[in-house]
């Protein structure tokens, strides 16, 4: 099984700063698989190279400095649209931007560290238990940053394949699956360099070949006819971030959201979204202005997103009208932005007397219950989700019943133009992968897209412009495997991985000549 072959003794003689470099180079090409680029033909082979340098490391140490410098490099190619925020008031908060992204980079990378680290520890350099102590460990590192400290499932190593069938896998595995299955495939590729054994190479190759034929036989899965088919309205303001809270652009905004929304069109919608707080006033504070709106709907449903107050709480929600303009089912956003839209630990930070800090403590937004489903009658049960809460594969699943939709309401202006809106997107395809239900999916200034079951976009309103879109809504597939049965089939295949890690622990060494990172 095993030859004895002595450990690596030569070290790289390039300076640190280069080999850092390199490192953190070959984790930004690998983000290049992610929206916008959606380049997996740039990210795969350098994934190869990622677990190339994972499996050279010798010892926790190496391992862990090289995972979080990959890491590093890969956050800030796909966490770069986190500046954007900081630039909608450039004067006040532009400074903020250049530490907002390396702190974010940082935290992003030290799960990466972590993943590395522990692959280090427990496998030695060069070994089949190296690749699957990686495999191991790099997904449970980013199942645990998709659920640590409320959670960050952002730009999941997976999403690399969204614009790919090989992501048609994640209805039976989910996101975690994936990533568990690229990794082991990618390492084999890597042991082949390593070991110079071509043969171990094509297998590697043979089983991406394999998971693209496996996804798109899975991409074929019958989608059930959809009885009702309602037609939805898609209303798309475009209200630019910077004027949206403007007291004279305000009323103009709300007055394009009208026009649009009582357009006539044969045949008539039957439903007529409205994006994330796409009004001025408060839900349960203005009859007058929510009659206006169901109004210009005539007999289709309104639904649409604004702020209410309950007491001496907030909320961020979603609203189902009335023909006669009354609130009739109201969501409240359950998963809040932490220092977005609320501000954790406010309540010790005012007590310490930190109060510029907590300037917004009793002001933000109060969670909601949730997720909840919305009975929509003839229109069929739709789970509701507001932005953020889009991104959370494991929390969009755990509804008591199953839905026929997903509707996402968002303002996507806080994330520019460059990359944040495509991904966020492409997230909410994902969604619909993983559960086999198509998606509305409204945003203030685009993209406004509806998604079917296997995630395909079947219509969609560009970034940047005004709009109104009429749309079928699809039909869904049947109950998928990960909708059943979330992270359980990944846990076992870990399981087996975590038995592999210390049956291969010291065989297969690395040739001496073969150098180190």
């Amino acid at each position: 099984m095993a030859d004895t072959a002595p450990s690596p003794k030569r070290r790289s003689h390039l300076p640190f700063w280069q080999r850092a470099g390199a490192l953190g180079l070959t984790g930004a090409i690998v983000a290049l698989g992610l929206a916008p680029f959606s380049w997996p033909v740039l990210a795969v082979p350098a994934l190869c190279a990622a677990l190339y340098f994972g499996m050279m490391a010798d010892g926790a140490r190496r391992a862990a400095i090289c995972g979080g410098l990959l890491g590093f490099g890969y956050a800030l190619v796909a966490l770069f649209w986190i500046v954007e925020p900081f630039l909608v008031d450039a004067a006040v908060f532009g400074w903020m931007a250049p530490f907002a992204l390396f702190f974010m980079a940082a935290g992003f990378a030290a799960f990466w560290f972590l993943s590395f680290a522990l692959a280090g520890r427990f496998s030695s350099p060069g070994t089949i238990g190296r690749i699957a102590a990686l495999a191991l460990f790099w997904t449970a590192g980013e199942m645990l940053r998709s659920m640590a400290l409320t959670g960050f499932p952002w730009a999941l190593l997976s999403y690399i394949w969204i614009e790919t069938p090989v992501y048609q896998l994640a209805a039976v595995i989910g996101p975690h699956g994936v990533t568990l299955i690229t990794v082991l495939a990618a390492g084999l590729i890597a042991n082949a360099v390593v070991k110079r054994r071509g043969g171990v190479g094509l297998v590697g190759a043979s089983v991406f070949a394999g998971l693209f034929a496996l996804g798109a036989w899975i991409s074929t899965a019958p989608v059930l006819k959809n009885e009702t088919a309602p037609i939805v309205r898609l209303i798309q303001p475009n209200a630019d971030q910077k004027l949206k809270w403007d007291p004279v652009m305000m009323p103009v905004f709300f007055d394009r959201q009208l026009s649009l929304t009582e357009e006539p069109e044969d045949p008539p919608p039957d439903l007529v979204i409205w994006p994330e707080v796409a009004v001025p006033f408060l839900l349960n504070g203005a009859p007058g202005e929510l009659e206006k709106i169901a109004n210009a709907a005539g007999d289709a449903t309104a639904i649409l997103g604004g702020q209410r107050l309950d007491g001496a709480l907030a909320y961020n929600s979603l609203a189902v009208l009335t023909q006669d303009g009354q609130l009739d089912q109201v969501y409240d956003k359950q998963h809040l932005v932490p220092f977005g839209e609320y501000l954790p630990f406010g309540w010790l930070l005012q007590k310490i007397g930190l109060k510029a800090m907590t300037a917004k403590y009793g002001y933000g937004y109060a969670a909601g219950q949730g997720p909840v489903v919305l009975d929509l009658g003839k229109y069929g049960h739709v789970l509701p989700l507001i932005c953020y809460e889009g991104i959370f594969p494991h929390e969009v699943r755990n509804t008591n019943i199953r839905p026929d939709w997903m509707l996402l309401i968002t303002n996507d202006a806080w994330f520019g133009k460059v990359s944040g809106p495509f991904q966020h997107l492409a997230q909410a395809q994902a969604r619909s992968i993983e559960l086999g239900l198509p998606m509305v999916r409204v945003a203030n200034t685009g993209i406004s897209a509806v998604i079917d079951a296997h995630g395909n976009i079947v219509a969609a309103l560009p970034q940047g412009v005004p709009g109104k879109l009429d749309v079928a809504l699809p039909g869904r597939r049947s109950e998928t495997v990960y909708a059943k049965h979330g992270d359980i089939p990944t846990i076992f295949m870990m399981i087996v991985l975590l038995a592999g890690v210390f049956f291969f622990r010291s065989g297969n060494k690395i040739d001496p000549k073969a150098g180190n990172v």
